[in-house]
């Protein structure tokens, strides 16, 4: 019997736990270990920041649903990882602190046979001084709880301008180094577009702030993509959707504090500004958790897992941006000095960023990320999940599903307004995610599959995944028929 442990219950690890469970027969254990009671559809918190969806639509809880499809959970929260055991346990286990119930605060051992880190993203707020959410006039989306904050002070500022008064609407990223424009890219849009709704639109001054170096970079290095029988860029594309709806936009910025409804900013020239509102959205830097791996003597090992996120299969050699190359990118996900250990999905450290990276005249880094949310979240966790299913029903270490960011596609779609008839949606779909200037010289990219559009159908797209989303995540009949 094997027993595999997932470590993080979002998109990625249960993704994974879902197809695991379904791989393996009974005989071999699955366990999840989460501090989260409930899963929740993030995309759909930009909804949920704008009033249009509520609890019922984005959440539910795990504990129940694993138990009915003989998954193990364990609600805590993972501290330090020992691959090799120790005098008690002679295979590889992690250490986790109970979060909740009369066990709270206690420390248990999980042994595996194989592990999955699929722990996302630390929220890295702290970063940026004064970026707390729910301080300095500052919300955030990241969440289902910081969304529905986020809503409730957005009501209260429609509430101010009904009475006449002008308002300031700040959203974007809140670091220098911060990924995810793509979540305040849509979240802007849908603000806009409820302010409109609620009739005061006219009341509101709403800006865009990013460290992109051009509008629609979104991390990816902006991108050359189809839009009918024209050609359009990222760039292109973003200042079209912010000259429609009014949007005033501010680039190539680093925040670096925030104080009560003032944003601090370095510009790419080195030039320090400053940005007021009375609404902020910032999207915050990205981390790993922090953790610590010991060796069956108990040294610190840590340098063999993790970079900060957890290594993989990736070639961390530091080199010049010019000798950047796909084939720099994971296949399997798979920690070299572990080959049970596995990190999808966010969890993994990438080999460096995929936008250019520039620096300000202070020395400062200015630019996105690279951005391993939503498809390639999936994709990544269904592929760590077949493999290991393999290994563990053919009882070899032979790894036969590969994928890498540099030969995946996925898609994006930034929708707006809510409903059946009421609504667009800027959608893009992009291939490889990372550009291959060998393959495609021109732009980087396979132009038949890279496309652009702007229209209620998008919309509907957006809205159908929802629904579709929550189906898999359930695990309802034929669940997994339903793409990553």
């Amino acid at each position: 019997m094997a027993k595999v442990v997932i470590i993080g219950a979002g998109v990625s690890g249960h993704t994974a736990v879902s197809f695991l469970r379904k791989n393996l027969s009974k005989q071999h254990e699955v366990v999840m270990i989460s501090p989260n009671s409930n899963y929740q559809w993030i995309p759909s918190n930009i909804w949920i920041g704008v009033g249009r969806m509520t609890e019922k639509h984005t959440i539910f809880p795990l504990a129940p649903l694993y138990k009915k499809k003989k998954i193990t959970f364990i609600q805590a929260k993972v501290t330090t990882f020992h691959p090799e055991g120790d005098n008690e346990i002679n295979k590889g286990f992690v250490k986790a602190e109970f979060v909740t119930g009369n066990k709270k605060g206690q420390t248990i051992k999980v042994d595996y046979d194989y592990l999955i880190n699929a722990t996302g993203p630390k929220l890295n707020f702290e970063a940026t001084e004064g970026l707390l959410p729910g301080t300095n006039k500052v919300v955030s989306v990241c969440t289902y709880d910081h969304a529905l904050h986020a809503w409730k002070e957005l009501d209260a500022l429609i509430q101010r301008m009904r009475k006449g008064e002008h308002v300031k609407i700040l959203i974007g990223t809140g670091h220098a180094k911060a990924t995810c424009q793509g979540a305040a890219f849509e979240y802007i849009l849908n603000v806009e577009s409820e302010l409109s709704r609620h009739k005061v639109r006219d009341k509101a001054t709403i800006t865009w702030i990013s460290n992109e170096y051009e509008l629609g970079d979104f991390g990816i290095d902006n991108m050359t993509m189809k839009w009918g029988r024209k050609l359009m860029t990222g760039k292109e594309l973003g200042e079209m959707v912010f000259e429609n709806q009014g949007v005033k936009h501010i680039k190539r910025a680093g925040v670096y504090k925030v104080e009560d409804g003032k944003a601090y900013y370095e510009t790419l020239e080195g030039e320090y500004k400053e940005e007021e509102f009375d609404f902020g959205m910032l999207i915050p830097s990205f981390s790993g958790h922090g953790f610590k791996a010991f060796d069956k003597e108990g040294t610190d090992i840590t340098d063999k897992l993790f970079k900060g996120f957890m290594i993989v299969d990736a070639d961390y050699t530091p080199k010049p941006y010019e000798e950047w190359s796909v084939q720099d990118w994971p296949e399997t996900y798979q920690n070299p000095s572990y080959k049970n250990i596995f990190a999808p999905g966010i969890a993994f450290a990438p080999p460096h960023t995929i936008s250019k990276p520039r620096y300000s005249p202070n020395g400062t880094a200015i630019f996105p990320s690279p951005p391993r949310t939503g498809m390639p979240s999936g994709i990544t966790a269904r592929l760590v999940a077949d493999n290991i299913s393999d290994m563990i029903n053919t009882g070899t270490d032979n790894i036969t599903h590969l994928g890498s960011m540099g030969n995946m596609g996925a898609a994006c779609i930034a929708s707006t307004g809510y409903g059946i008839l009421r609504g667009g949606g800027v959608s893009i779909t992009t291939y490889p995610i990372v550009p291959d200037y060998e393959k495609y010289p021109e732009t980087g990219r396979n132009l038949k599959h890279t496309i652009g559009r702007v229209g209620l159908a998008g919309h509907w797209i957006k809205l159908s995944l929802h629904y579709a989303f929550i189906w898999k995540a359930k695990m309802k009949p034929f669940w997994w028929l339903i793409p990553e």
